[in-house]
């Protein structure tokens, strides 16, 4: 299934579905950033993705960066909660899903690097690098709020 995301696009279709997700923000040792290449829509963006039931937001921030990237992670605190209106994704079987997702900071605790059938790469971004990889803006925008000191979370 291929995606487009529409953001703050006044020719966005409306949407017709809403699905609680998370992404997580975590840097190795060096400082990089772990990314994967997303295979709905080949953009670079955080590991994570829908919440199932039974878990708790956290559990699905662990298992989510495990499926997409072969890491193990503990999440560490939260960064905010994302529900801009103005950011749909399209899917190509007629879902257009506004945006819900709460994205996490998390330490990696183990794993190694592997692929999913979400995620056709998985790589460690240098932060002073991410101009040099295409990354949706509202990957950008969790990403800047990551990065600040500021500990109260973001939320729309």
């Amino acid at each position: 299934m291929s995606r487009v995301d529409h953001f703050r696009d006044p020719e966005a279709p409306a949407p017709n579905s809403i699905v609680i997700a998370v992404s997580t923000f975590v840097l190795d040792d060096a400082g990089r950033l772990l990314m994967i290449r997303r295979t709905d829509n080949d953009l670079y963006a955080l590991p994570g993705g829908r919440h199932e039931l039974g878990e708790t937001m956290t559990e699905t921030a662990v298992r989510e960066t495990r499926e997409e990237t072969g890491y193990d992670v503990a999440v560490t605190s939260l960064v905010g909660i994302y529900s801009d209106p103005e950011h749909v994704m399209a899917y190509d079987d007629g879902e257009v899903r506004q945006e819900f997702s709460i994205c996490f900071r998390a330490e990696l605790t183990g794993g190694q690097a592997r692929t999913s059938s979400e995620s056709s790469e998985v790589v460690w971004v240098d932060l002073d690098h991410l101009d040099d990889i295409e990354v949706h803006p509202s990957i950008r925008l969790r990403i800047e709020h990551a990065r600040t000191e500021d500990p109260a979370p973001y939320y729309t």
